[in-house]
């Protein structure tokens, strides 16, 4: 065993250092944390020496290691303050609370296989009994797969028709009756603002609005990948008022909507006379922009609530079936219309 050493002496020691000083990978001290079963006691033994030289004692992890048992649960979580996420971890908390468990969550500082890495330790550090992850983009599912995590873990991600492995709102189902709400008003050249390459969310969207075109025999154009953000709706409104060849957006969440109707009165369009614009997730400020947007709502509470509850239920070691999908529903305000002039198709 190396000889005890932190390279800043009034630095509390981390699970790295345990690492070094035990001569392991910090991915082995995680799991001597949350006693997976696959540690050799040999080398358990290293670590937990490794922990008393350097008094390395997180205080959950610490209990946990006498009773097995932190009442606490993680919440990995990829956001900026959007209101879908905190709406759902608010959720979280209060269920959470009433069940007798604690929350700890770990925001993602970036998407990077590292960031991740270090985000899914550091919970592992504070001994959490499960994992509940609201980071809904395909890597961060890739490094969960490879850190072969033994908690039991409930992902709130899409369903998309193929075989789930969390709970879910169905966005393809939302993202189709947005669009059938465009093709009903008599729209036929529709464009899609969607979301950032590697998100879920933004895939399934794009499905459902794709599958919802196929079907009607309409024109397909090429989406516009944004990036969830107002700032980059209000640019692809100025840009898109200069090509007259749609007649109406859906975008794939609300801010770029709000974004997007900006730009184009800014540009001199009137929605929904001009164009009409149907967004995505009804957040609260939706029916309070110029024109009231018409979007798609989401149970995000019930998304947190069930989540709580199957974590603590696999928690038990239930065998449990996923349950339905939570389903939206489409929240038609002003900003949609039929065409001025309906075009042949």
């Amino acid at each position: 065993m190396a000889e005890p050493t932190v390279s800043d002496p009034g630095r509390t020691p981390s699970i790295r250092d345990v690492a070094r000083v035990a001569e392991v990978s910090h991915q082995t001290v995680s799991r001597v944390l949350n006693n997976h079963p696959s540690i050799r006691p040999e080398t358990k033994q290293r670590v937990l020496e490794a922990m008393e030289q350097l008094q390395y004692r997180p205080n959950r992890a610490a209990r946990a290691l006498v009773t097995s048992r932190s009442r606490t649960i993680g919440v990995l979580l990829k956001t900026d303050g959007e209101y879908g996420p905190t709406s759902s971890v608010a959720a979280i908390e209060n269920v959470a609370r009433e069940q007798g468990y604690w929350v700890h969550t770990a925001n993602l500082a970036g998407s990077t296989p590292d960031a991740i890495t270090e985000a899914v330790e550091h919970l592992m550090e504070q001994a959490v009994e499960g994992i509940i992850v609201i980071a809904p983009q395909v890597r961060v599912f890739d490094v969960l797969t490879e850190m072969a995590i033994s908690l039991p873990c409930v992902s709130l991600q899409t369903a998309s028709g193929a075989e789930r492995t969390g709970l879910a709102a169905d966005q393809v189902r939302g993202a189709r009756i947005a669009t059938e709400h465009l093709i009903a008003l008599g729209h036929h050249e529709i464009l899609h603002l969607a979301g950032p390459q590697d998100w879920i969310e933004a895939e399934s969207r794009m499905r459902g609005f794709l599958d919802a075109i196929s079907d009607a025999d309409l024109p397909t154009f090429p989406p516009i990948l944004g990036d969830w953000t107002a700032e980059f709706g209000y640019f692809a409104g100025r840009e898109l008022a200069r090509r007259r060849d749609f007649t109406a957006v859906f975008a794939a969440n609300d801010l770029m909507a709000i974004g997007l109707m900006h730009g184009f009165r800014d540009a001199g369009l009137d929605v929904p006379r001009a164009v009409s614009v149907v967004g995505f997730d009804d957040i609260p400020v939706a029916p309070h922009v110029w024109p009231p947007l018409t979007t798609v709502h989401q149970d995000f509470r019930e998304l947190g609530i069930r989540a709580v509850e199957l974590l603590l239920r696999r928690m038990r070691g239930e065998d449990l079936e996923l349950g339905p999908v939570v389903e939206p529903a489409l929240v038609a305000r002003d900003s949609t219309a039929a065409p001025l002039v309906a075009r042949p198709r």
